[in-house]
């Protein structure tokens, strides 16, 4: 029996549809790229043209009205992911999400409701779960070749002297924008999928540019898991000059792991490449992170190679079988998850206004 084509329309055609969704919606097996919400087309960014055999709609509900598309993928800024996806589940379409998931834990669990009520399935595209490097740190950790961590850090540092333009610099932290909401979302998401829910959070914001902006250009969130627990420092600095940027540093009782570089998949997305394509996701020598470990009663330091790539569009695949019968607990990065990690940026953001620690 010939397994079903599902149609999938995208709403949105900036860098996030062109770079991280659209290539990974071409290489998943029984996806069709169907249609496109774009709504002011230019001579030199127009979907119809790169795009050619996708529908081509200029509104949102025109996308939401037709029966023949199965899901929809969200990738317009964060202010608006709580009414598109909304009305993608109530249109009978199954919605994954660009990070952040929505401005508020209330609303993540409104729409978490409505999934439940229109059996219809949320998937929240925290893509970095799947970064090479990542998911080297979670094998040391699970092999015991770190023994009990006692502190991670995760960073995201840069050297961007120049505020963006886009959401990610223009939009207030009460709209899903800002640091803490586009970095900050990653680097606690990973912090949550190695340790779950923190005891307590301290959050630290700051404007490094000086450039006369309120909102924050600048974070530095403790997450604490009691005694027994690591402390988490999740980390991203715009005004970091550096030949090589801290990524990893993890500490336990048995060794520990330093990291640089950020994982190469955006890179040579960016650049054309996709899933499948030769040395796609697969870092240089030169770039793996090193381990050191005790050896005859004194710590010794070797290159550790990343593990083999699963790539992003392992998200796609897992979300595609979620779909196909596997249900809500198969969604690869479920919108529980995603309210859980906004929970923690919103205890972080009382802990920078009051400056306390915030218990969860």
């Amino acid at each position: 029996m010939a397994s079903k084509t599902y149609n999938v329309g995208v709403i949105g055609y900036g860098m996030s549809a062109k770079v991280f969704h659209i290539p990974l919606i071409q290489v998943t097996p029984s996806f069709n790229l169907h249609s496109i919400v774009q709504r002011t087309p230019k001579p030199n960014d127009d979907a119809a043209k790169d795009h050619p055999s996708a529908k081509i709609y200029h509104s949102a509900d025109e996308m939401f009205a037709d029966p023949s598309i199965d899901i929809i993928v969200i990738t317009t800024t964060p202010d608006t992911h709580f009414h598109f996806t909304k009305s993608a589940l109530e249109s009978g379409k199954h919605a994954l999400v660009e990070k952040p998931f929505v401005p508020t834990s209330a609303e993540a669990q409104q729409l978490i409701d409505i999934s439940e009520k229109t059996g219809k399935l949320i998937c929240v595209y925290q893509n970095r779960r799947w970064d090479t490097d990542f998911l080297t740190v979670q094998q040391l950790i699970k092999e015991d070749k770190l023994g009990r961590v006692v502190e991670f850090e995760t960073h995201f540092d840069r050297y961007k002297p120049e505020r963006p333009a886009t959401w990610k610099g223009t939009l207030g932290m009460d709209q899903a924008g800002g640091v803490i909401y586009d970095l900050g979302t990653h680097l606690i998401d990973q912090a949550y999928v190695l340790f779950g829910m923190p005891q307590s959070v301290v959050g630290v914001f700051a404007n490094q540019r000086n450039d006369g902006f309120q909102e924050p250009d600048s974070i530095t969130v403790l997450l604490s898991y009691g005694n027994d627990g690591p402390l988490v420092t999740a980390k991203a600095g715009v005004l970091c000059v550096e030949t090589e940027q801290l990524r990893y540093w993890v500490r336990g009782s048995k060794g520990s792991f330093k990291k640089y570089h950020l994982d190469v998949q955006e890179d040579q997305l960016k650049a054309g490449l996709k899933p499948g394509d030769s040395g796609f996701g697969i870092e240089s020598d030169a770039a793996s992170g090193n381990l050191v470990v005790y050896e005859d009663g004194k710590p010794v330091g070797r290159k550790h190679k990343n593990v083999e790539p699963l790539t992003y569009a392992t998200l796609y695949e897992g979300f595609k079988k979620a779909i196909e019968g596997g249900g809500a607990a198969a969604v690869p990065v479920k919108a529980s998850e995603a309210r859980d990690v906004l929970k923690i940026i919103e205890a972080a953001k009382e802990s920078a206004r009051t400056g306390k620690t915030v218990k969860l």
